[in-house]
C-alpha cells in the first residue's frame, strides 16, 4: 500500500489582506496555499471608488498604496487567475467572514463570477484542534521564520497549524508538504 494514501490531504487555504476592517475596506492582497503547499499571491490595484484606508491595518500588513500603485494588478486579471487556479474547489479561511465580504467586492466589481467555493476553515477542526490551536500557531510561526507579512505566508501558516493540529497518526511531515517558495503574481 502506498504510504501517501494514509496522508490526510492538506486543505487548500486563502488569505486576504485588506484595506482595513468593517464598511468601506476592500481587498488589496490575496494569496493561498495548494494541497502540495506551492502559494501565490497577487497584489490587488484598488478600484477608484475604494478609498477606505486604515493606517493601522497598512502597519500590519506592510502593504502601502504606494506598493499598489506601483505592483497591483487590475481586479480582472486578479480575479481571472484565482478562477484558472482555484476553478471548482473548495478553499478555506480561517476569517471566513471578512474574506467572503472582500471576496465577494473583488469579483463584483471585476464582473467576474467566482468559480470556487469559499468555506470556513473550522468547519474541518476538530475540539482538540481548536484547543491547541494558538500554541500550534505560534510555534509554526516561529519555525518557518518568514520575512514578511504576505497573504500568501499567513495561508501557509494556517495550513501548517491545521496539519500539526491532526492526531499524530495522521500528520503530514514538513517534508511531505514540501515548503516551497513563494511563486507570486505580483
Amino acid at each position: 500500500m502506498c504510504s501517501a494514501v494514509n496522508e490526510p490531504l492538506a486543505p487548500i487555504v486563502i488569505d486576504v489582506e485588506a484595506s482595513g476592517f468593517g464598511r468601506g475596506s476592500y481587498p488589496i492582497e490575496v494569496g493561498f496555499v495548494m494541497p502540495d503547499g506551492s502559494t501565490q499571491c497577487s497584489l490587488i490595484t484598488p478600484e477608484p471608488s475604494w478609498v477606505h484606508w486604515d493606517d493601522s491595518a497598512e502597519s500590519l500588513h506592510g502593504i502601502t498604496r504606494e506598493i499598489l500603485a506601483e505592483h497591483g494588478k487590475p481586479i480582472e486579471e486578479v480575479a481571472m487567475w484565482l478562477n484558472e487556479h482555484l476553478r471548482g474547489l473548495t478553499v478555506y479561511s480561517d476569517a471566513w467572514g471578512n474574506d467572503l465580504s472582500w471576496l465577494g467586492a473583488l469579483f463584483e466589481y471585476a464582473e467576474v463570477p467566482q468559480l470556487f467555493h469559499l468555506d470556513a476553515l473550522n468547519k474541518l477542526l476538530t475540539e482538540e484542534q481548536m484547543n491547541a490551536w494558538s500554541e500550534t500557531r505560534a510555534s509554526v510561526v516561529s519555525e518557518l521564520s518568514l520575512k514578511r507579512h504576505r497573504a500568501s505566508n499567513d495561508a501557509k501558516i494556517i495550513q501548517m497549524t491545521y496539519l500539526s493540529t491532526l492526531p499524530e497518526s495522521s500528520v503530514v511531515s514538513s517534508a511531505t508538504l514540501k515548503l516551497k517558495p513563494e511563486l507570486e503574481q505580483s
